[in-house]
């Protein structure tokens, strides 16, 4: 592998690929100011949006990524990897979904009237349900104030992927 390529919006995808990239000794690189070459072998690491890893394809035009990790709000259910391939040009490499967090101070200009209006949206409906599950409730708190989820022990599948190479 030489190198892990990023996109972040709010930091929770910088700060897993930093934590990757120094347990396996691999250069990192911002997808906006890219320093590995055009053709390296990368592990491409992005945010979620709708289901859309950003910047993927960008990437899979410039390098070839060897695994994917999609950095998204909600906690790890199994489930994920499947929406997600089904929604990107993943291809036949590895995904990895990795729970970041969430931070509306951190969001800016679209991204941030679209978290707002979710906010209000699924705030008021989860406020207003006389039975919430405690993922419900757990989101619900997200979405109000916030969470920094990042754990390096979420990087074990793919610390494990590596070695078998």
């Amino acid at each position: 592998m030489d190198a892990i390529i990023y996109e972040s919006n709010t930091g929770f995808t910088k700060k897993y690929a930093e934590m990757l990239a120094k347990s396996e000794n691999l250069p990192v690189y911002s997808s906006r100011d890219p320093g590995a070459p055009g053709g390296s072998e990368v592990i491409y690491m992005g945010w979620l949006m709708a289901g859309k890893v950003k910047g993927l394809k960008k990437a899979r035009a410039r390098y070839d990524v060897k695994a994917v990790c999609a950095v998204g709000m909600g906690p790890e259910t199994g489930g994920q990897t499947a929406d997600i391939s089904a929604k990107n040009p993943v291809g036949n490499v590895p995904l990895f979904y990795l729970q970041g967090g969430f931070d509306m101070a951190r969001l800016k200009g679209i991204y941030r009237f679209m978290m707002k209006a979710m906010q209000r949206t699924i705030g008021s409906k989860l406020e207003s349900k006389q039975d919430i599950t405690a993922e419900e409730r757990d989101m619900l708190d997200m979405i109000n104030n916030g969470r920094d989820c990042v754990n390096p022990e979420s990087l074990a599948k793919i610390k494990a992927w590596l070695k078998e190479l």
